[in-house]
């Protein structure tokens, strides 16, 4: 059993016990850290002489795949343009953030309302 490994056939006291793991937790943790360099080098000599990426080890996710479409890429329909400027012909959904044009005929006192493309 372990303790035959003491001094004698004396079983040690919990103290002594703890001295030991405290001693061998601190020799495991050199150990560990004069293995750690070797095993970097090994890693980083494994991916240079297989051309590794990120991507390739998981630590990144891959770009999307660009694709013919047009457009953001993603399923969403497009939204249709619920304003319009008379004067430049220039279109805003009524999402997002509000163009110059439209907020300059709003900061003249103008209704929104005014630009609403009237559906057919």
């Amino acid at each position: 059993m372990i303790w035959s490994i003491f001094k004698g056939n004396q079983m040690p006291t919990y103290v002594e016990l703890m001295a030991q793991i405290e001693a061998l937790q601190k020799q495991a943790e050199e150990v560990r850290q004069a293995e750690i360099s070797g095993v970097i080098a090994e890693i980083r000599q494994k991916i240079q002489d297989y051309d590794l990426t990120a991507v390739d080890l998981g630590f990144a996710i891959p770009a999307p795949v660009k694709t013919e479409s047009v457009g953001r890429g993603d399923k969403r329909a497009a939204v249709k343009p619920k304003y319009r400027d008379p004067a430049s012909g220039k279109t805003w959904t009524g999402r997002g953030v509000m163009p110059k044009w439209m907020k300059a005929a709003v900061e003249t006192g103008r209704s929104r309302d005014e630009f609403l493309i009237q559906s057919t």
